[in-house]
């Protein structure tokens, strides 16, 4: 049987991409803005009822921003571009420290600071959510802020002994005991994911701020994942490391590996070295590859991880993994035509729209509904649940099938 041309292929499959973005845009517009007490609420549960009493972060309230600004540049919906606003406002009313500089890391429901430290993956998200703004409405304070961040994360966080970046300080960026970003993560001064989202960060900076400081720096966290972070021997990413980059993780993170091979192949094509591209670009592919051959799921998903130690992988689907899984594989196929890659992805958006979306409430299930714990017992809306990975998704994958036809 003949296959069909991939723009015959992919036209209905950028259309579907589309509509879920604007169905995602619509649920937070209609369901998250907190009316009462500013911003948007700091959790929704499964039902979509608000847990008004529940604290806000700023990685749910910068990824708010990041979303509505990115998304009101793809729809003309002034009720998007309204969101990204007071976003922006909350943010930059109620999360900058305007004595000690950079982002707090969280707030009580009235946005009163109750967590002050200087969480190093936050300053990084509020630089790419301003940058988005900046993008958006050309608000030059919006890219002042985001360069105050920048210029902090640079002063404070950079190892100038081992390298890399350090994970958190405390409100005065001084030394603190606890850098972990979540309960689950390991307490090491370096991470391969605080490291990302910086990564990500600097490549929409540069793009907006194309300055000879932001280059430098945008390509020593591309050198970082090249030295320290890529297993070149396993094509998986070292998760947590010590100051002397000694790999101390507990396992592999598939969807952490998905991501960083496209994000990492983002910032290469924002810092347009060739050459450089040329050369990491065999690494990322592999990335994706080993992904394709050892996480994929009965139904086309993207399975967790792999533990070392029980040598077990843990099969929960989560929503962010599969979002990411399938720009990474659209990435995979955009640069290598591989049809196996077009396959993955196929399959792995063919489980979100079975598997991940809550059609009868509206957004993605945290875990899928063939997983065994109830994905009710999961909010729809809080600190780690936001439009990121999913509205983000849909916006690259369409890209990515743009580039390929």
């Amino acid at each position: 049987m003949q296959v069909a041309s991939l723009p015959v292929r992919s036209a209905p499959l950028q259309q579907e991409f589309r509509a879920e973005l604007i169905a995602i845009a619509d649920w937070w517009a209609a369901h998250t803005v907190d009316h009462e007490q500013g911003g948007f609420y700091g959790e929704i549960d499964a039902q979509n009822q608000p847990v008004k009493h529940a604290s806000k972060g700023i990685i749910l309230n910068a990824r708010i921003l990041w979303f509505f600004s990115e998304v009101a540049q793809e729809v003309d919906n002034p009720v998007y571009r309204n969101c990204a606003t007071r976003a922006y406002d909350y943010v930059i009313a109620h999360f900058f420290d305007n004595e000690h500089g950079g982002v707090y890391w969280e707030l009580n429901a009235a946005g009163m600071p109750i967590n002050t430290k200087k969480q190093v993956y936050a300053q990084a998200f509020t630089i790419y959510a301003l940058c988005a703004y900046y993008q958006l409405t050309r608000d030059e304070q919006a890219l002042a802020h985001a360069l105050e961040c920048f210029n902090l994360v640079e002063r404070y966080a950079i190892d100038h002994a081992h390298e890399g970046y350090l994970e958190a300080f405390t409100r005065e960026w001084g030394v603190i005991d606890d850098l972990r970003l979540s309960e689950k993560d390991l307490n090491y001064p370096k991470s391969q994911n605080t490291h990302l989202h910086i990564l990500e960060a600097y490549t929409t900076l540069y793009q907006v701020h194309p300055g000879a400081e932001v280059k430098a720096a945008l390509r020593y966290n591309i050198e970082m994942f090249d030295k320290y972070m890529i297993d070149k021997n396993t094509h998986h990413l070292r998760m947590f490391m010590d100051l002397e980059w000694k790999d101390f993780s507990p396992g592999y993170t598939y969807g952490h590996d998905i991501e960083a091979s496209w994000l990492i192949a983002k910032a290469l094509e924002s810092l347009g070295d060739a050459v450089y591209t040329s050369k990491l670009t065999p690494t990322l592919i592999s990335i994706a590859q080993v992904t394709v051959n050892e996480a994929i799921g009965e139904h086309g998903q993207v399975i967790d991880s792999f533990d070392f130690s029980t040598r077990r992988t843990n099969v929960d689907t989560v929503w962010w993994v599969q979002a990411e899984a399938l720009v990474g594989f659209l990435y995979a196929y955009a640069t290598t035509g591989e049809e196996q890659y077009y396959r993955a992805a196929e399959n792995c958006w063919r489980f979100i729209k079975t598997y991940q979306i809550d059609h009868e409430r509206g957004e993605w299930f945290w875990l899928s509904s063939l997983n065994k714990l109830n994905s009710d017992s999961y909010y729809k809306v809080g600190f780690w649940k936001c439009p990121y990975h999913n509205g983000r998704a849909m916006m690259e994958a369409i890209r990515y099938l743009q580039k390929s036809v």
